[in-house]
């Protein structure tokens, strides 16, 4: 039988691959040929008049551009993407073929946001997109592929502002404290194609944009800054936050002009009428293909939540305190007085975590339902955050996984709140784009017994944790053996949890 470990990396594994670019946009999107050609994406008919055109922007496109290509065939005209600087490289590097494009493809590749910040290539890309979108018919179809990092790729400021005065201004707002959503809000209302601008200038054409979703609740006009979405913002907004951070005095002549000339009310979703935007890849369809894959291996499985958020610490106590219910339910002592309490502290903890879509209760409820001698899979995603108080390596997951392993270690320890019986535990979390922090690492698996055997041979966890040191923990024990080494993925979800219990 495999065990657990094994368990928990193959479902990571497949999580992953069903959010690979070429099989999303297999899933996705069909050309149906016949004499009247029409592109159908998601069931939805689109035909195709005249000329079908490209455009992307974001670290996954490279993969969805090359997959696209393949499905449009000849009735590609023409296209244009933007992509972080070096991925070409990275991706050939990594062997990765399926996600370059072919030596004569129609698809012109600009890299740059070196560091993830807009810089003058990215920006020569942008303005490349723009002046196709400007040329398009009402014949003409643009295609238009949208994934995370899609915003500091997509910088066209509206002239005459430069791009190193709108850095300039969101490096101000960020160093008074301004939040992302802020920044976001600012960048937009100063942008020509983000805040829905690139569906503008497309106009008359029929856009299709594919998104591939790296934030919490799949919000399209957030997304790369939602170039071919509706902004719910207006100028009004973006002044109130100028002003909250007293900016409006010190602007450039640039942005005064923009401003002051800009339309007060947000556009009428009516001119996006020719618009469609389809989420084709997200941590939520990750973790459906996630739970038939544990069904299969004959786990009883529940999907916590896609949008877990929130101090990494905190998010580690609500794991720990799930996984303690689960073997309390195994011993039948769910009812009892420590099932109570655990059960009172999760729905505190939940209530402060304010997790969207996540209902303790109602899993609660799905839980009891589980025989005694199920071995249970419990699935998640979204995104945690870590406040850096130390100097070592490691991530948000690979830590989460860490602080998740000593709270079981420290609930085990005090029998009181231990129910009897034996129990085997694996805790995965990782990254779906393969990183997680500076190093090789997409994240780690931890258990209890990990933590108990770090602890036996003296060696201090406490102190990588508090160090946020969590990578040289993993890597110098047990050979490495239980972090998540995945490479590239070239594509990205956030982050997803598997946690697997079963009865010993």
């Amino acid at each position: 039988s495999m065990s657990l470990r094994e368990h928990a990396l193959s479902l990571f594994r497949s999580t992953v691959g069903t959010v690979r670019p070429a099989p999303m946009l297999k899933r996705a999107v069909k050309l149906q040929g016949d004499g009247r050609p029409q592109l159908l994406v998601k069931g939805q008919a689109f035909p195709l008049k005249r000329d079908l055109y490209l455009v992307g922007f974001g670290k996954a496109v490279l993969g969805m551009a090359a997959a696209a290509e393949e499905i449009l065939g000849d009735h590609l005209i023409r296209g244009i993407i933007n992509v972080p600087l070096g991925i070409q490289e990275s991706l050939h590097r990594a062997g990765m073929q399926e996600m370059l494009l072919k030596p004569h493809s129609k698809i012109q590749v600009i890299e740059g946001a070196k560091n993830n910040l807009p810089d003058p290539e990215a920006l020569r890309g942008a303005v490349a997109i723009q002046e196709l979108a400007e040329g398009l018919t009402a014949d003409d179809l643009l295609l238009v592929l949208i994934s995370g990092g899609g915003s500091a790729l997509l910088p066209a400021p509206i002239p005459p502002i430069l791009l190193e005065e709108k850095e300039k201004l969101t490096k101000m707002l960020a160093s008074r404290g301004a939040a992302i959503q802020e920044l976001n809000i600012v960048r937009k209302t100063l942008s020509l194609l983000k805040g829905g601008g690139l569906a503008r200038l497309a106009y008359p054409a029929q856009v299709v944009s594919l998104i591939l979703s790296d934030v919490i609740g799949d919000p399209v006009d957030i997304i790369a800054s939602g170039p071919t979405a509706a902004s719910s913002h207006s100028v009004q907004d973006c002044l109130q936050i100028l002003n909250k951070y007293n900016l409006l005095h010190n602007l450039p002549k640039s942005v005064e002009t923009v401003l002051s000339s800009s339309p007060t009310k947000p556009t009428a979703p009516e001119d996006y009428s020719h618009v469609c935007n389809v989420i084709i890849g997200s941590n939520t369809l990750a973790l459906d293909e996630a739970k038939c894959q544990a069904e299969g291996l004959g786990y009883a499985t529940l999907i916590l939540s896609a949008a877990m958020c929130g101090e990494v610490s905190h998010v580690a106590t609500l794991y720990c305190q799930l996984i303690q219910l689960v073997c309390l339910g195994f011993a039948g002592l769910g009812g009892g007085p420590l099932g109570d309490e655990v059960r009172g502290n999760l729905l505190q903890l939940a209530a402060e975590l304010r997790i969207p879509g996540l209902n303790i209760a109602e899993f609660l409820q799905a839980l009891r339902g589980f025989g005694p001698d199920r071995a249970v899979c419990i699935l998640a995603g979204g995104e945690t955050t870590v406040q850096l108080q130390g100097t070592g390596k490691g991530g948000r997951n690979q830590e989460l996984a860490l602080r998740v392993g000593l709270g079981l270690h420290r609930a085990q320890a005090m029998e009181t709140s231990s129910p009897p019986g034996r129990y085997e535990i694996i805790f995965l979390s990782g990254g779906t784009d393969g990183q997680d922090g500076p190093t090789e690492a997409a994240g780690a698996f931890c258990s209890p017994e990990l933590v108990d055997e770090a602890l036996q041979e003296g060696i201090d966890v406490e102190a990588f944790l508090s160090n946020n040191d969590s990578y040289t923990f993993f890597s110098q024990f047990q050979g490495g053996h239980h972090l998540l080494v995945t490479g590239l993925t070239g594509t990205n979800v956030m982050d997803i949890q598997v946690i697997l219990i079963r009865a010993m």
